[in-house]
């Protein structure tokens, strides 16, 4: 679907339109959406002990309210709104999809009950279905393809204001003010960010003579392209293998270091919450720029780099569910989180490197359906179970044999995407 030579100009070389200080303002902008996605996404997880006594619930009731609540219309309408995304204006759909999730977070607070509560997180899922992939869709057309890795990984760092956040200021705020005033003062700054987006971002399909993107290739089109890519279809199994063990892990983190470290919530939240958030930051984007160098040479290593990372970050984030002294699990952690954060930005630029432009943003709903819905959706459900079965005979000490469990599924995640690389060459397509 490139550019042919003679032909009207595609949404494929929409890079050359701007300049170097247009690109990184609008990357900026997406920065702020992405990192109001992972507070509203992350904060849940420091609020679930004061939820858990107030509504008397069981650890798998909070995996559903952390986990499969959000994910599910998060996975189900996530590939519907990609399909827009690859052929509408995107710029829109994120102002809409942020507006929603604010306003359905700050509803959370609301909640009467646990089934309230459940429903209304059930919105902020629906809300942040048209975030991510229409954001990365803009990222490969507002950058050329030699700093797309980067910039991915920039974008990702936005998990680092929201884990930050999230974390850290979340747990003070719930300390001092409980945990409905804290979802209320995470979501009004959302709808500042929508208006933003509106105002400043830029839709390369708004261009005159600009062809859209998905035009003259359906949806069944599309999807048997990306079946028959080996590379996709690996690279798709190992996101989903490490989500789960992420997010169902990573979610109980606050829970564990309260209950087994014996740390007060404001601490565990205040210190783990900047520690991740260096993790993020230096993983991310050393990760996106040595990989660009990597690829310079081979653009295999767009999946061996990741590859190795994820294999390297199975030792500390198992390790670190031994630790039971706070300072020694942060350390051990970090070294963890920059490994495995080093690796996604790759990730996600290999899936954008064989997908396609026709396809991009599908490529990536695709991904973050079965990742979200597998993932974020099931895995702390079975974290949070497995953590009921093992504490009846051990007490708290049952989550950790829970969270190690989980965490192991890095290593088959790690063989998955070194698999991936040898199909890389064949099916490339930008």
């Amino acid at each position: 679907m490139g550019a042919i030579a003679g032909a009207e100009p595609t949404v494929a070389d929409a890079s050359h339109r701007y300049t170097p200080l247009r690109r990184w303002i609008f990357l900026a902008v997406l920065f702020l959406v992405g990192t109001s996605s992972s507070v509203d996404r992350v904060v849940i997880s420091v609020l679930l002990e004061p939820i858990k006594h107030e509504f008397q619930v069981s650890d798998a009731e909070l995996g559903l309210l952390s986990g499969l609540s959000f994910a599910l219309l998060y996975s189900v309408l996530g590939v519907p709104i990609a399909r827009y995304a690859d052929r509408g204006d995107r710029k829109l759909l994120i102002t809409a999809a942020i507006s929603v999730w604010s306003v359905m977070t700050m509803l959370c607070a609301a909640a009467t009950g646990f089934w309230h509560l459940l429903a209304a997180r059930i919105g902020v899922g629906v809300g942040e279905a048209g975030a991510t992939p229409p954001s990365q869709s803009l990222i490969v057309d507002y950058f050329p393809a030699d700093m797309r890795a980067r910039a991915i990984g920039i974008f990702a760092t936005s998990g680092t204001a929201g884990y930050l956040l999230g974390l850290s200021v979340g747990s003070q705020l719930v300390t001092a003010f409980g945990w409905r005033v804290t979802l209320v003062a995470f979501g009004l700054p959302g709808l500042i960010i929508a208006a933003i987006v509106f105002f400043v971002l830029d839709e390369p399909r708004r261009q005159a003579g600009a062809k859209e993107a998905g035009d003259g290739e359906s949806f069944g089109v599309s999807i048997r392209k990306l079946a028959a890519k080996p590379a996709y279809v690996r690279l798709l199994i190992a996101q989903t293998l490490y989500s789960f063990a992420a997010y169902g892990s990573l979610v109980f983190v606050p829970s564990y270091l309260i209950r087994v470290v014996g740390s007060p919530i404001a601490t565990a939240g205040l210190y783990y919450g900047m520690s991740s958030a260096f993790a993020v930051l230096v993983g991310s984007l050393v990760g996106g720029w040595l990989c660009d160098v990597l690829v310079r040479r081979d653009r295999r290593w767009t999946a061996w780099f990741p590859a190795i990372g994820f294999g390297l970050a199975a030792v500390p984030c198992m390790a670190m569910f031994l630790i039971d002294d706070l300072s020694w699990f942060l350390i051990v952690s970090t070294v963890g989180g920059v490994l495995l954060y080093a690796s996604l930005p790759a990730s996600f630029a290999a899936i954008h490197a064989v997908c396609g432009s026709a396809r991009r943003a599908t490529a990536i709903a695709l991904l973050l359906f079965f990742s979200n819905l597998l993932g974020f959706g099931i895995g702390p459900v079975v974290t949070g179970a497995l953590s009921d079965m093992f504490s009846a005979s051990h007490g708290p000490e049952g989550l950790r044999y829970a969270l190690l469990i989980v965490m192991a599924l890095t290593i088959p995640t790690a063989i998955v995407t070194f698999l991936a690389a040898r199909h890389m060459p064949a099916d490339m397509e930008d």
